[in-house]
């Protein structure tokens, strides 16, 4: 069945969040706080990981580094296009309209849960990946892979930032399923190049949501989204 990959994923965010949120409830806001740091942590450390499996190799038995330049080139373009088309403020003003909606108008974390919970699980190459061939193939493996990692991290965040965190299953829901119909249309874009490239970058946004966890927001991620777009045309560039 073709888009199931995507439908285990939701599931499973959902059930995380689900889960989290009740039993975030019987925490104090000391141990919800220290738990938000932890993840934090755990999402630095984890980008940390993705972005130096591209970043470093192995060549005469020396460390050498490459793609710095292609990273800051990547966020500073896609910075600009973010910031002038304000990508934060439309998934801020969606978390709002999305909190009224659902009764949680007072909760006052819920719009900064969902922003961070759903970039944390949107971004990164086993979402694009995964829903291709989910999409092309149905083999929708890398997917249920995916959807194991986010029921943990969807868990951890609604227990520590609230229900805002669940309603990250809607963008996983809307990209990945979009991926997967227009799979056809995705799969030559992405190249080896293409999909390093998409995984470094990427991963340095995973970073940012790791610095927003553990230090206040400090980064307007959404609006360096952008930026994984310009990896993969970058990845075609004669250069």
């Amino acid at each position: 069945m073709y888009g199931l990959g995507t439908i285990i994923n939701t599931a499973a965010i959902v059930a995380g969040g689900a889960g989290g949120a009740l039993f975030g409830r019987f925490l104090k806001e000391n141990v919800q706080d220290t738990l938000t740091k932890c993840c934090g942590v755990s999402t630095l450390f984890i980008a940390i990981t993705g972005a130096l499996e591209q970043m470093l190799t192995v060549e005469n038995g020396a460390i050498v580094s490459q793609g710095a330049m292609l990273v800051i080139g990547c966020l500073t373009i896609g910075a600009v296009i973010g910031e002038l088309l304000n990508l934060e403020g439309a998934f801020e003003r969606f978390g709002e309209w999305l909190k009224l909606k659902t009764g949680n108008a007072k909760d006052k974390r819920f719009v900064d849960a969902f922003v961070t919970a759903s970039l944390t699980v949107c971004i990164g190459a086993m979402a694009i990946v995964g829903s291709i061939e989910d999409g092309i193939t149905g083999d929708y493996s890398i997917l249920a892979t995916k959807a194991v990692l986010d029921f943990i991290i969807i868990m951890v965040m609604s227990c520590s930032m609230g229900r805002g965190a669940v309603f990250s299953a809607i963008p996983v829901a809307i990209f990945q399923g979009s991926i997967t119909v227009l799979a056809g249309l995705v799969r030559p874009l992405m190249t080896t190049p293409a999909l390093a490239n998409l995984s470094m970058v990427g991963n340095v946004l995973i970073f940012c949501v790791g610095v927003n966890l553990v230090w206040g927001k400090k980064v307007r991620v959404a609006n360096l989204l952008p930026a994984i777009v310009i990896a993969v045309i970058a990845a075609f560039l004669p250069f």
